[in-house]
């Protein structure tokens, strides 16, 4: 099994895919409404929060089922997770919301 395969797999894309809307999401509110913190926290900001933890599980899965069968195609599918997921935590650390 090759990586671009592997890739086709739903727990190896969804993390992907959930982190890029979750990013879409901030950017989205931060361009209507601007950085201001907020007294109570917004749908933007649940709904951020369910994309992230949402996928957990996911990655959890596929590390899971995956890692033992095609490590070398499987590690570097997990880095991409991991950077997607930190590319949609920046925008909030960064100007903390």
């Amino acid at each position: 099994m090759n990586w671009s395969t592997l890739m086709k797999q739903p727990s190896a894309f969804l993390p992907v895919a959930m982190s890029f809307v979750a990013l879409a999401t901030v950017i989205i509110h931060v361009a209507l409404f601007g950085a201001a913190r907020e007294a109570d926290e917004g749908t933007a900001a649940h709904i951020w929060q369910l994309l992230m933890g949402g996928q957990l599980p996911i990655v959890a899965f596929f590390a899971i089922k995956w890692l033992p069968q095609a490590p070398r195609q499987a590690l570097p599918i997990l880095a991409l997770q991991g950077g997607a997921g930190l590319a949609a935590l920046a925008p909030v650390f960064f100007l903390h919301l």
